[in-house]
């Protein structure tokens, strides 16, 4: 999947609804959500993210591709979502994998919601 596809992807997966979400998500996915139980697999995944309301917009920025093995990508990104006045911000990754010609499941998806303010460091 060359890079214009692949980001169009992701972002269809903030900005569209739960059928997308069924469609473009593996069964068999594992995602780290900013909230309880946080760490979902499989139906419990889909049905968390297909609950929640889409966003309006989203702007993915920080951009990071890593393409490891035939039909496997892995990327990284900060996104910035919007819709009816509230925002999210949040540090994401998640693993593509090809299972066929043209056709591609989120496999991973994780989101770090980002700090207003960085930790401080020692």
């Amino acid at each position: 999947m060359e890079d214009e596809r692949l980001w169009s992807f992701e972002e269809s997966l903030w900005t569209e609804g739960p059928d997308n979400y069924r469609e473009k998500v593996d069964p068999e996915v594992v995602m780290v959500l900013p909230h309880p139980p946080f760490v979902l697999r499989g139906d419990a995944a889909i049905a968390a993210v297909a609950d929640t309301p889409v966003w309006d917009r989203a702007e993915l920025t920080e951009r990071q591709v890593s393409r490891p093995q035939e039909g496997l990508i892995v990327i990284g990104y900060h996104v910035t979502a919007s819709r009816d006045g509230e925002s999210y911000k949040a540090h994401c990754t998640s693993t593509i994998r090809r299972l066929e010609h043209e056709v591609w499941r989120v496999v991973q998806h994780q989101q770090t919601p980002a700090l207003a303010k960085p930790l401080a460091q020692d």
